[in-house]
């Protein structure tokens, strides 16, 4: 299997992810939107936007390690933001750099009026391809 992160000239090149990821071979796995909640579904982090965000990435690693997986495997994710504010991406990009290094997915990021539950600020879903 081979994942191929790409940024067409032609195209601005962004710190965060990659514009086309081009992945052969392997299965690939759909991670159902991760959202802020423990082990035991408690909220974590109240109305700490960061803080949500970090135990969602926190979730998805989990998510991604049950099949195998880890982040270098993530070709895409979709993120959903409650009341959108231009900071949440610098907060999300810092955050997505720290889980995945220069192994950068494609991205979509979407403001949202609400999500599942009332306290969630923050929900991502990812696309993985593995050997």
């Amino acid at each position: 299997m081979t994942i191929e992160r790409i940024n067409p000239s032609g195209l601005s090149h962004p710190p965060t992810y990659s514009h086309a990821v081009k992945a052969t071979g392997g299965s690939t796995v759909y991670i159902s939107g991760q959202v802020p909640l423990d082990a035991h579904g408690k909220l974590v982090g109240g109305s700490d936007f960061e803080a949500q965000a970090r135990q969602v990435y926190a979730n998805l690693r989990t998510a991604l390690g049950a099949v195998g997986a880890d982040f270098s495997n993530v070709t895409k994710f979709t993120t959903y933001v409650v009341d959108y504010e231009p900071e949440h991406r610098d907060i999300i990009g810092r955050l997505r750099l720290e889980v995945m290094g220069d192994q950068l997915a494609a991205s979509t990021l979407v403001g949202v009026q609400a999500l599942a539950l009332p306290d969630f600020r923050i929900e991502i879903e990812a696309i993985a391809v593995l050997d």
